[in-house]
């Protein structure tokens, strides 16, 4: 179930933006936007840059300021936390827990920097432990405890408390078992209706589609498709994808 969207002016939008590590390039003139309370998804096969677009627009990899925009101004190179502070959070690959810190604990460290007070946003820890109700049964447990989908609970957690107008995912169904992928991603809906906008990068095509409003596909650094996630035909993301016609399960 998709939300209706609200506006039309991106909330968050890049700009021929270029990007790599050192000499290595890894992004050519991506254009890309997405409007606030829009779900997005940016599927790709690995080392399509899908992760390194999601790193350069957050702040974690230097590229030129008028190459990304977020509600209208320029930010490009600004540092992650600055970008948090201003609205936008992520959830990185591998989640990033903090270990030895219980579930509340790694929550209260994104309270504790969040741009809003807590009760002042969209998300409270009790908002959250209504959304995955096993983190309520698990608060005090420290996070290595948890299993791999219980953890990736906290990591979106977590990044909802900075209470972002965007939030960045990036591969949140990465190891997981498909009935812990389906419970993660039915709360995709009830986020994007508090009028947050998400990016999904995610290599499952079919969790893409059925997910976003939009999605664009990556091969190569570059944007290969793009457009209304179900007016794309399968045959056509599977030429995107891999760049030649292959069937897409």
């Amino acid at each position: 179930m998709r939300t209706e969207l609200t506006g039309d002016t991106p909330i968050l939008s890049t700009h021929a933006l270029t990007g790599g590590y050192g000499d290595f390039q890894a992004l050519f003139g991506i254009d890309f936007h997405i409007l606030p309370g829009e779900v997005v998804s940016l599927i790709g096969a690995n080392g399509a840059g899908k992760s390194t677009f999601l790193k350069s627009v957050f702040g974690l990899l230097p590229v030129a300021r008028e190459m990304v925009r977020y509600q209208g101004a320029p930010v490009g190179g600004t540092p992650a936390h600055r970008m948090v502070s201003q609205g936008v959070a992520m959830v990185p690959e591998g989640r990033r827990l903090f270990l030895g810190m219980t579930v509340e604990e790694n929550m209260r460290v994104a309270i504790d920097n969040a741009r809003l007070a807590e009760g002042q946003g969209e998300w409270t820890r009790d908002r959250l432990f209504d959304l995955f109700p096993i983190l309520r049964e698990k608060r005090r447990q420290p996070v290595e405890d948890l299993s791999g989908g219980q953890q990736q609970m906290v990591a979106i957690s977590r990044a909802l408390l900075c209470q972002p107008k965007v939030l960045l995912c990036d591969e949140i169904s990465l190891g997981l078992a498909p009935k812990v992928i389906r419970e993660i991603y039915a709360v995709v809906p009830e986020i994007s209706a508090a009028g947050t906008a998400i990016v999904l990068v995610e290599q499952d095509v079919t969790l893409a589609r059925e997910a976003s409003n939009r999605l664009y596909c990556m091969l190569e650094g570059r944007i290969t498709l793009t457009g209304a996630s179900n007016d794309i035909s399968r045959d056509d993301i599977a030429a995107a994808y891999f760049g030649a016609s292959h069937a897409v399960v």
